[in-house]
């Protein structure tokens, strides 16, 4: 009968021990942003300093630096990097709102609340690519925003320091971003 109880009360407490509840930053945008880089739901490190892509070993920095052609931009100080990705018609923000979830890693996210990312498309009549950050971002993304007219949906290879694939791999699929900054006279998504 003791074993029971113990049994019992370990089942009970583990039922509660939920992961914490994370939440994404808001956009990062501008009424001239042509791409949207969308990720999944900021990591530990990105939550601990409050920005987008902090962890030292996520290349995002150095693949969207590339892709504006500023290969300095991961040397820039957090808002500096900001204002370089708005002047060069870059966005960005996150597929999910908030999750739950242990650790970094997008396959321990649980019972996700996505953002509105229709929403916040609908506001950007500059927009002609969305950029999915990763297999999780592209899975609930696409889900989530459908087949907009006049958009690009363009699934991209994870800046995380865990998808192990050589940077200059990265870098050339991510690269096929660049057609998509260059400004076209009088372009409007109606």
């Amino acid at each position: 009968m003791l074993l029971g109880s113990v049994g019992k009360s370990h089942h009970l407490r583990a039922m509660t021990d939920l992961p914490p509840r994370k939440a994404s930053f808001p956009p990062v945008v501008s009424a001239d942003t042509r791409l949207l880089l969308l990720g999944s739901l900021p990591g530990e490190a990105s939550l601990r300093a409050a920005r987008y892509y902090a962890h030292p070993q996520n290349q995002f920095w150095r693949l969207t630096g590339a892709v504006i052609g500023d290969e300095g931009l991961a040397l820039l100080d957090y808002p500096a990097r900001l204002d370089r990705l708005r002047a060069a018609g870059v966005g960005l923000w996150d597929v999910v709102a908030d999750a739950l979830r242990d650790g970094s890693l997008d396959g321990a996210i649980r019972d996700h609340r996505p953002n509105d990312l229709a929403a916040l498309v609908a506001t950007l009549p500059a927009l002609r690519a969305i950029g999915f950050n990763g297999g999780t971002a592209a899975r609930l993304g696409r889900r989530m925003i459908g087949a907009p007219a006049g958009l690009a949906l363009v699934d991209l290879p994870s800046s995380s320091p865990a998808f192990t694939r050589p940077i200059a791999e990265k870098r050339e699929k991510w690269l096929h971003l660049r057609e998509f900054l260059d400004p076209i006279a009088g372009f409007r998504r109606d």
